[in-house]
């Protein structure tokens, strides 16, 4: 393998990529846009969720509850009768629903010795918000009955005092994690469709057999598409890094860029190689789309960046050791919010490096036997 045949045709790739415009506005596209969108349309998981209260009661009490319930959690509550309730929930309209009884508030004063009941009716095929606003708005609720009983606001004295530190991301703002998550996502993504397009446009176009003719050997092809196209996408997560997520998100970055961009730098050779590798099991460009969902959506859903692989079956967590973004993920998120120096985080440099290796080496006799 000769130097400069491996230069020359990477800069090839990369004049043929500036021709391809469609590519290069992807490009632009999902390291600014899609990094800001996914980092800011990510909410809480109660954030303006919608809720409509049949008061039958008009008292203080029920007055009390339905102002309990405001932005951002909650969207101002819509008085309905009994009659709408169970239309709008038909409807999708509302996820919850509170029905206050006649006399709510007479009851609770008197103390009948049963438990006053007010009914909540939950859409739940809103799962997430669901399971959590069902609680959260039983405590509200239970608060403001026993303020209005005791005719004060005060916190209960508890028996055992609970000192919470947050640490890495005091003020647990979502955005802080999901912008890097999905810059994450889309080094990862980006990276296997340019070098897997780059070997299928060749293909189509027949430019495979004039390489082929010259005095070039498959090894420089191959890196040649693996050094220009991963190039390509480390700069510009670099400039992602910098612009979008540091200087419009604000997102602040406890550890060493440079160690960041070294293990961006490991990730690119394994994933351009698995890119490589897939567009050699594919006849087309459709094919190759197909098999990039099949491998890339496990790959990202269960690397560890969606939720915690502490939560997965075990047999899920070991198989997915195999995979470059599990490393990826835990050399990410520990230099980006921890703060972790290199000898923290050597033994994922380690197994990134070997398992790009592998892909490589996956890659390389896939695309030889193609050729012949």
């Amino acid at each position: 393998m000769r130097l400069t045949n491996v230069v020359q045709l990477g800069i090839k790739e990369l004049r043929g990529l500036a021709h391809d415009h469609i590519m290069v506005f992807l490009i632009f596209y999902v390291f600014t846009v899609a990094v800001y969108t996914q980092a800011t349309v990510s909410p809480e998981l109660l954030n303006r969720t919608s809720i409509s209260v049949v008061d039958e009661d008009r008292s203080q009490l029920s007055g009390r509850i339905t102002g309990a319930f405001y932005p951002p959690r909650f969207l101002p509550p819509k008085l309905i009768t009994a009659g709408e309730m169970d239309r709008r929930m038909d409807q999708g309209a509302d996820i919850f629903a509170l029905d206050i009884p006649p006399h709510f508030e007479r009851d609770v004063l008197n103390g009948r010795g049963r438990r006053n009941e007010i009914q909540l009716n939950i859409d739940a095929t809103r799962v997430g918000q669901a399971f959590a606003g069902g609680g959260y708005i039983q405590n509200i609720v239970s608060d403001e009955v026993t303020e209005f009983l005791n005719r004060y606001r005060s916190a209960a004295p508890l028996p055992v005092d609970l000192a919470l530190r947050v640490l890495f991301n005091p003020n647990i703002e979502r955005v802080w994690f999901a912008s890097i998550t999905s810059l994450i996502a889309q080094i990862t993504i980006l990276s296997s469709i340019l070098t897997g397009a780059a070997l299928i446009r060749e293909r189509e176009h027949g430019t495979v057999e004039h390489l082929l003719v010259m005095p070039v050997t498959p090894t420089e092809i191959m890196v040649s598409k693996i050094w220009s196209m991963g190039l390509v996408v480390w700069v510009v997560a670099f400039l992602s890094l910098m612009v979008v997520v540091q200087g419009i998100l604000q997102v602040p970055i406890r550890g060493s860029i440079a160690l960041f961009m070294f293990a961006a730098a490991l990730q690119l050779y394994a994933t351009t190689a698995m890119g490589i590798a897939l567009a050699t099991l594919a006849e087309s460009m459709p094919q190759f789309g197909l098999l990039l969902v099949l491998v890339l959506l496990p790959m990202q859903i269960l690397s560890g960046a969606a939720t915690p692989r502490e939560s997965m079956p075990q047999i899920v967590q070991t198989i997915m050791l195999a995979a470059p973004d599990t490393y990826f993920v835990m050399l990410v998120q520990a230099i980006m919010f921890r703060g972790a120096g290199l000898g923290i985080i050597w033994p994922q440099y380690l197994a990134l490096f070997a398992i790009g290796t592998v892909f490589y080496a996956i890659a390389f006799w896939r695309f030889r036997k193609t050729l012949k």
